[in-house]
C-alpha cells in the first residue's frame, strides 16, 4: 500500500511537472517575424494588407483585439509580412499556414573622412581631372539605416547650387523629440524616419528622461558618422583636436540623404531589433531611395536567407533596382565569421589608410621610441612599471593597488592579462596617471579618442623600453599627421573573414574599403571616447574604426555610379566594383594582413580593394537578373512555392517555369563576378560566364593559380578576357590546369 501511495504521489508530481513545462512553453512569448513574400499587385494590395495581416494573426488568438495588440509592425510596401509577439505554439501554427514562407524569432543586430577619398583616388582637385564627386549624385538618394543623424552637422548642409529634391522621392521628415523637420531637413537631408516599436517592446519606453531621443536624432554617433562618410557635404578645416585636418566630405557629397533610425542606445551599447530594421527597409524601398547603406549585421551561425531581416529586406530592395551595401562584421581574423553573405547585396571588408599619427617618446639618456597616438601637447613624467601600481602588473581596475600614480607615465602590456587598451586606459585614469604607454602586438593601432593621453607601441619597442630603469624621466612629444605611409592598404585584423557559413561557393566579403581610423562627423553632445560619463569634451568630428566605416565608403561610390549609369542594375554596379578592384598596395606589393607579413586572400578582401575611378569604366560586367536569383534559391533547397511567393515574377518570363531539372546546379555557375569552390575535386568542370559588354579594354590572359579548396577569382579583365576583333571573348582555364596550359575561348 505504501508503495502504491508513493507511486501515486510520484505520478501526481510528474503530471504537475509536465503541466508546468507545457504551460511554460505555451506562455513564453517572443517577437517573431512572419514573412509572406512579395507584395503582389501592390497598388490594390496596399488597401487591405494590414487587415489581412491582422486576420492571419487572429487565427492564433482568441480575438481580433488580442491579435492587434500583439502586432508590432505590418510590412506592406515592397514585401508582405508582420512582426508580432507570439509563443512557440502560435508561431508553429502560422509557419504551417498556407501562403507563409517563414516564421522566425526576431533577433538583435549590432552596429558594425578627410583622407580616405584622396587615398582612393577621388580628389577634389579638378586640375587632376577627377572631379567625379562634384559632377554626379544630385539625382541619387542614399538611405542609411542606422542610429539616426545629427542634422546640424556641417556634413548635412546643402551643397552649393544643389537642385530641388528629386520628384521620385516619396519619403518625409518625421517630427519628434528635438527634431523639427522645418529646421532639421533641407535639400540635402530630405528624409528622416524612426522605428522603435520593436525596441520598446523588448527593452523599455523611450521618454524625455532617457539617454535617447524619441526621434531620428542620433544619440550614439554611429549613424551620423556613417552617413557623413557616404554622402557628407564638403566641410573645410575638419579635424579631431587638430589631427587629420582637411576637407571632409562623403563619397557622393552632392547626393541626397534619407535617414532611417532603427538602432538605439542600451547601456552604452547599441541594438537594432530585426523587426524595426525590416520596417526601415520596407519604408526605404517605398520612399524611392536608390542606395541603402546599413552598417549592421548578425554574427554566425547565420540562419537561412528567408529567416534574416537583412537578407529579406535587401532581396526586395534589389528587385526594385536598389543597391544594398552591408558591412562584413568585426569578428576577424578567425575564418567563416563574415556576416551578410547573401548574393544580392554588397558585403564590405575593412582596410587601412596611408595616414598615421606618429608620436615620439624621448628618454633622458637620448634614446627615443615612436608609437601612435593623438597627443596634442608635450607631456613629461616619470616612466612607471605597472607592477608597482597593479597586482601582477595587470592594468585593470580590479588589480589596482589603490596607489596614486600622479606625475607618472604608466607602461602597460596587452599580453599581461590579455588586456584591451580601453581597459588599461580606464585603470590608468583611475590611478591619476599623466599618460599611458600601451604595448601591443598589432603594427597598425587604431586612432582612438581617450580620456588620458595614450601612446601605443609595438612589442619590440616595448621590450626595449622595459629595460630602462623605473621612474626614468620621459617626455612625450605632440603627435604628427603623416601621409603616404606604407604598407597601405592593409586588411584590418578585426574585419570578418570568409568563407560564407551559408553559401561557401559565393565569395564573401565582396570587396574591401577604408575602415580604420576614419574621421567623420560626430554629434557635439556625445563624448568622443567610450567613457561617456567622465568625458565632457565636445567635438564635431571624431575618429572611428570598423567595417561600419568601410560600408558607407562603398555606398558613396555606388551612389556616384548610379548617377553616372542610371540604367545599371545592382548586380552590374557590384560587378563594376569587383572587376576593377586591386590587390596590391601603394608600393606595388600584395596587400598584407594587419599585424603580419602574410598576403591577404579573397576570404579577407574579396575581389580586392575598391578603385572608384576605374569602376566607372569597368570594361566588362557580370550582370544578374531576377531569373538568376530564382535559380540560386532553387539550387539552395528552397521550394518552388516559396520562391514564387517571394519573387516578383511579373512578367512571368522573368522567372523559370519550374525549379525542377535534370540535376542541381552549383552556386559557382551563377554569373557572379567571383568564383568560389569549397570542395575542389579532380573532376571539376569548366566554368563559363556570360558577359555584358561595356567600354572596350585591351588585355591578355594570364594564368590563374588555384589550390584545392581555395578560390579561383576571375574578377580582373587582365586575367580572363581578350579582345578578338569587335567581339569580347571570355577565356576560362580549367580549374586544375597547370601553369601555361591552354585556355578556352567562349564567345558571349
Amino acid at each position: 500500500m505504501a508503495n502504491a501511495k508513493s507511486c501515486f504521489r510520484g505520478l501526481l508530481f510528474l503530471t504537475f511537472l509536465l503541466e508546468c513545462l507545457v504551460s511554460s512553453t505555451i506562455s513564453t512569448y517572443q517577437v517573431y517575424i512572419v514573412y509572406l513574400g512579395h507584395a503582389h499587385n501592390i497598388e490594390d494590395y496596399l488597401l487591405d494588407a494590414s487587415e489581412y495581416h491582422v486576420r492571419l494573426l487572429t487565427s492564433v488568438f482568441e480575438s481580433k483585439e488580442e491579435a492587434t495588440q500583439s502586432m508590432i509592425h505590418s510590412y506592406k510596401h515592397s514585401f508582405s509580412g508582420f512582426a508580432a509577439v507570439l509563443n512557440a505554439t502560435q508561431a508553429n501554427v502560422l509557419a504551417n499556414t498556407e501562403g507563409v514562407i517563414s516564421v522566425f524569432e526576431s533577433g538583435v543586430l549590432q552596429l558594425q573622412t578627410t583622407r580616405s577619398w584622396d587615398f582612393m583616388g577621388l580628389s577634389l582637385d579638378c586640375a587632376k581631372g577627377t572631379s567625379i564627386q562634384l559632377s554626379h549624385g544630385d539625382d541619387v538618394v542614399v538611405g542609411v539605416i542606422d542610429s539616426g543623424v545629427w542634422p546640424e552637422s556641417a556634413s548635412f548642409k546643402e551643397e552649393l547650387h544643389m537642385g530641388p529634391i528629386p520628384k521620385s522621392f516619396k519619403g518625409k521628415c518625421v517630427s519628434g523629440q528635438k527634431f523639427n523637420p522645418s529646421t532639421a531637413c533641407n535639400r540635402k537631408l530630405i528624409g528622416a524616419r524612426y522605428y522603435l516599436a520593436g525596441f520598446e517592446r523588448r527593452f523599455w519606453p523611450i521618454n524625455n528622461d532617457s539617454r535617447e531621443y524619441r526621434s531620428a536624432r542620433d544619440s550614439v554617433g554611429h549613424g551620423t558618422h556613417t552617413a557623413s562618410i557616404a554622402v557628407g557635404s564638403r566641410s573645410n578645416g575638419a579635424s579631431f583636436l587638430g589631427f587629420g585636418r582637411g576637407i571632409a566630405r562623403g563619397g557622393a557629397p552632392r547626393a541626397r540623404l534619407a535617414v532611417y533610425k532603427a538602432c538605439w542606445n542600451v547601456d552604452y551599447g547599441q541594438v537594432c531589433t530585426e523587426e524595426d530594421v525590416l520596417a526601415a527597409f520596407d519604408d526605404a524601398v517605398h520612399d524611392g531611395v536608390h542606395v541603402i547603406s546599413a552598417s549592421i549585421g548578425k554574427e554566425p551561425p547565420l540562419m537561412e536567407f528567408v529567416a534574416l531581416s537583412l537578407d529579406i529586406g535587401s532581396f526586395h530592395a534589389m528587385q526594385n533596382g536598389i543597391s544594398v551595401v552591408l558591412s562584413a562584421g568585426n569578428s576577424g581574423p578567425d575564418p567563416s565569421l563574415v556576416a551578410n553573405v547573401n548574393p544580392w547585396s554588397i558585403c564590405v571588408a575593412a582596410s587601412s589608410l596611408d595616414r598615421s599619427f606618429p608620436t615620439t617618446i624621448l628618454m633622458e639618456d637620448g634614446t627615443s621610441f615612436v608609437g601612435e597616438g593623438l597627443i596634442a601637447n608635450t607631456i613629461s613624467g616619470l616612466l612607471a612599471r605597472a607592477i608597482y601600481y597593479f597586482y601582477n602588473g595587470i592594468c585593470n581596475i580590479r588589480n589596482w593597488r589603490n596607489i596614486d600614480a600622479s606625475g607618472k607615465i604608466l607602461l602597460c602590456y596587452a599580453t599581461d592579462g590579455q588586456l584591451e587598451s580601453g581597459v588599461a586606459e580606464y585603470a590608468a585614469y583611475k590611478a591619476n596617471a599623466s599618460a599611458l604607454i600601451f604595448v601591443q602586438a598589432l603594427t597598425w593601432p587604431l586612432a582612438v579618442a581617450s580620456i588620458i593621453p595614450v601612446i601605443r607601441i609595438d612589442v619590440i619597442q616595448g621590450k626595449t623600453l622595459f629595460l630602462h630603469s623605473n621612474l626614468t624621466m620621459v617626455q612625450i612629444v605632440p603627435s604628427q599627421t603623416a601621409f603616404n605611409r606604407s604598407p597601405a592598404p592593409v586588411v584590418s585584423s578585426y574585419s570578418s573573414r570568409g568563407p560564407s557559413s551559408v553559401s561557401p561557393n559565393i565569395l564573401k566579403p565582396d570587396i574591401s574599403a577604408p575602415g580604420t581610423n576614419i574621421l567623420a562627423a560626430w554629434p557635439p553632445n556625445i563624448a568622443p571616447s567610450e567613457f561617456k560619463d567622465i568625458d565632457d569634451r565636445s567635438v564635431e568630428w571624431n575618429f572611428d574604426s570598423g567595417t561600419s566605416m568601410a560600408c558607407p565608403h562603398v555606398s558613396g561610390v555606388v551612389a556616384l555610379l548610379k548617377s553616372a549609369h542610371p540604367d545599371w542594375s545592382p548586380a552590374a554596379i557590384r560587378s563594376a566594383l569587383m572587376t576593377t578592384a586591386y590587390n596590391t598596395d601603394v608600393s606595388g606589393d600584395a596587400i598584407l594582413v594587419q599585424g603580419s607579413t602574410a598576403s591577404s586572400g579573397p576570404f579577407d578582401i574579396g575581389a580586392g580593394h575598391i578603385n572608384p575611378l576605374k569602376a566607372f569604366h569597368p570594361g566588362l560586367v557580370y550582370d544578374l537578373s531576377t531569373r538568376d536569383y530564382f535559380i540560386f534559391l532553387c539550387n539552395n533547397g528552397y521550394t518552388e512555392k516559396q520562391i514564387r511567393t517571394m519573387v516578383n515574377c511579373k512578367p512571368r518570363s522573368k522567372c523559370p517555369r519550374t525549379c525542377s531539372g535534370p540535376q542541381r546546379e552549383h552556386d559557382w555557375d551563377m554569373n557572379y563576378p567571383s568564383i568560389s569552390i569549397s570542395n575542389l575535386k579532380a573532376a571539376s568542370p569548366l566554368i563559363l560566364l556570360p558577359l555584358l559588354h561595356q567600354l572596350p579594354a585591351t588585355a591578355s590572359p594570364e594564368p590563374v593559380p588555384t589550390e584545392a579548396g581555395l578560390v579561383d577569382l576571375l574578377s580582373a579583365a587582365s586575367k580572363v578576357l581578350r579582345m578578338y576583333g569587335p567581339d569580347w571573348c571570355l577565356l576560362i582555364r580549367h580549374l586544375l590546369a597547370k601553369e601555361g596550359s591552354p585556355v578556352i575561348c567562349v564567345r558571349p
